[in-house]
């Protein structure tokens, strides 16, 4: 994980425990880069088990690295929160990707009960691959 200047130490220490909670992140390789107030990079290197039929990362790989931006961004907000539950979320497919992927996830409006965020998947060469606006909530211990 990489440091960042505007990191929280209660952000980072939920996102050192982000693998053992998402184990299926783990299991796909998703790893957290950078964490900030609001923000999020995630990255992901493409494995053959990632690909689809044409090659190219699965459109299911894509939403769940969009899915894990999104919500760590609104974890940073939320720290002491059990996890961050998806509501909805809508994807656009952009660009075929192979490679390692890049995600940013980005608070749009910050609430106690909701959260309004977004993330972008990008391949190496900076090249828009997908894109996903999506509504979270923060879920309490016990809840």
């Amino acid at each position: 994980m990489r440091a960042s200047s505007e990191e929280r130490p209660d952000a980072l220490a939920a996102a050192r425990a982000f693998h053992e909670r998402v184990r299926f992140a783990a299991h796909l390789g998703i790893r957290i880069e950078a964490l900030a107030d609001g923000r999020a990079t995630l990255s992901l290197e493409l494995r053959p088990e990632h690909l689809n039929s044409f090659g190219t990362a699965h459109g299911g790989v894509l939403m769940t690295l969009l899915d894990c931006a999104l919500c760590q961004a609104a974890r940073t907000q939320h720290p002491r929160a059990a996890g961050i539950v998806t509501l909805s979320m809508t994807t656009s497919f952009i660009a075929p990707a192979t490679g390692r992927l890049l995600a940013e996830g980005r608070v749009l409006r910050p609430g106690r009960s909701t959260v309004h965020a977004e993330a972008e998947v990008r391949a190496t060469d900076g090249t828009l691959v997908a894109r996903a606006l999506g509504t979270v909530r923060p879920r309490l211990a016990g809840a």
